[in-house]
């Protein structure tokens, strides 16, 4: 019973900090650069609407699993080798880079720019709202793309230590 368990939560933590990895590595990559072509109103209400479609079970499961999925794994191999270390690791930096860094950080810019009216903005307040917005969320976001992507190797390696 215990490997099956262990083996459902590695597999469980794997598979959901790769998915944000991935996730996290294709925003920085594809999405931001993107959406970042866009005029000051197309991007701001780009933002709002993706903002606004990620919010849902499917994705808050994958991308906040791992905080409980990592340190339930790191627990479940706690002989202090050093597979235990890699994976105190990877918990730790998904939940600083990952969970800290979004509940802080990216969320509360989100939940600005939710709650404003874009439609009532002149061309002068967009484009400060944009300034305001759109340096400082993707330097976190950058802080998200590394850590999960760190995360997500520790993870790898840990693994490839254990006995």
């Amino acid at each position: 019973m215990e490997f099956k368990l262990k083996f459902i939560v590695f597999v469980l933590g794997l598979l959901f900090t790769g998915l944000t990895a991935g996730l996290c590595f294709t925003w920085s990559n594809a999405v931001t650069p993107g959406i970042g072509r866009l005029d000051n109103l197309e991007f701001l209400k780009a933002f709002q609407v993706m903002n606004r479609a990620i919010i849902n079970r499917t994705f808050l499961t994958v991308f906040f699993g791992p905080v409980i999925l990592l340190f339930l794994n790191t627990y479940l191999f706690r002989d202090y080798s050093t597979s235990f270390w890699l994976f105190l690791m990877a918990a730790v930096l998904f939940f600083v880079g990952i969970g800290l860094v979004t509940i802080f950080g990216n969320v509360p810019l989100n939940e600005v720019l939710d709650k404003t009216n874009l439609e009532i903005l002149s061309t002068a307040e967009l484009e400060t709202l944009r300034e305001k917005f759109e340096k400082p969320w993707n330097q976190l976001h950058t802080i998200r793309t590394l850590s999960s992507i760190s995360a997500f190797l520790l993870l790898i390696i840990g693994i490839l230590y254990s006995k």
